[in-house]
């Protein structure tokens, strides 16, 4: 049973970054996904893919997995590249490519 740590990306939907701050501790399935014979929804029998604990930092998800002796792995957080824009830089004299407008 394997658990993976990580924090999770924001929501496409979303421009902040709202629910993006807590530290998330997770199972790997253990069983693939089966459908259900009567109404063909995915179903699992491991109960461990309900289990999703949060954190406020990755140390304390880090020191839960090891004093409960759960081999884990943890995804260090991609930052986003900030590309920092104005919106005179439509007007400037040296802009990379016409104006289509």
């Amino acid at each position: 049973m394997l658990a993976r740590i990580y924090r999770p990306a924001k929501n496409a939907m979303q421009s902040g970054r709202a629910n993006t701050r807590q530290w998330v501790l997770d199972f790997e399935p253990r069983a693939p996904l089966k459908p259900d014979a009567l109404m063909g929804w995915q179903t699992s029998t491991d109960p461990s893919r309900q289990v999703r604990m949060e954190f406020e930092t990755r140390e304390q998800a880090i020191a839960f997995a090891r004093a409960h002796n759960i081999p884990h792995v943890v995804a260090e957080p991609r930052e986003p590249k900030r590309i920092i824009k104005a919106y005179g830089d439509n007007f400037a004299f040296d802009r990379k490519e016409p104006w289509s407008h």
